[in-house]
C-alpha cells in the first residue's frame, strides 16, 4: 500500500489546468518542516488534486495556509542545470484538509480581540443572559 500523510504549509499559490478531456487538475507545493541535527529543514512535496478536489484546492488554498494531504507518493530523480542530483516527491491527493480556515484568518487580522488560537475573547458585558 502506498499512502502518505503530510501536514505543512502551502509554499506557492495553486495552479489549475484542464485536460483535453475536460478534467480539472490543481497542483501546489507543500513545505513540511523537520528537524535535522538541531536545525530546521523543510521537505517540499508537489501535490496534484484532480476533479472536484482540485477545484476546491484552487478556490481555498493560498500560499502560507496550513494543509493536510493524504495520497500516494512517487519519487523521481533528475539532474539540475548545475549537474547536481535532485529528486521530486509527487503526491496524488486522495484527501485534502484545510487546517487554517480562510474566514478565521480574515477575522483574526481585522479583530483586535482575536487570539491566535482562533478564539475571540468575550467580556461579561457581551453575554446575553446578564
Amino acid at each position: 500500500m502506498n499512502k502518505l500523510t503530510i501536514i505543512g504549509n502551502v509554499a506557492r499559490d495553486p495552479e489549475t489546468r484542464t485536460t483535453q478531456s475536460g478534467l480539472t487538475l490543481c497542483t501546489f507545493t507543500v513545505a513540511v518542516n523537520r528537524r535535522h541535527r538541531g536545525e530546521n529543514e523543510a521537505d517540499f512535496f508537489r501535490v496534484t488534486a484532480w476533479r472536484q478536489l482540485g477545484e476546491l484546492c484552487q478556490k481555498y488554498l493560498v500560499k502560507g495556509r496550513k494543509v493536510a494531504v493524504i495520497g500516494s507518493v512517487s519519487a523521481s530523480a533528475y539532474k539540475a542545470q548545475d549537474g547536481t542530483p535532485r529528486a521530486n516527491l509527487d503526491v496524488t491527493a486522495d484527501e485534502v484538509e484545510f487546517l487554517s480556515p480562510k474566514q478565521e484568518e480574515a477575522k483574526q487580522e481585522n479583530t483586535p480581540n482575536a487570539v491566535k488560537s482562533g478564539f475571540v475573547e468575550v467580556t461579561d458585558d457581551e453575554l446575553p443572559w446578564e
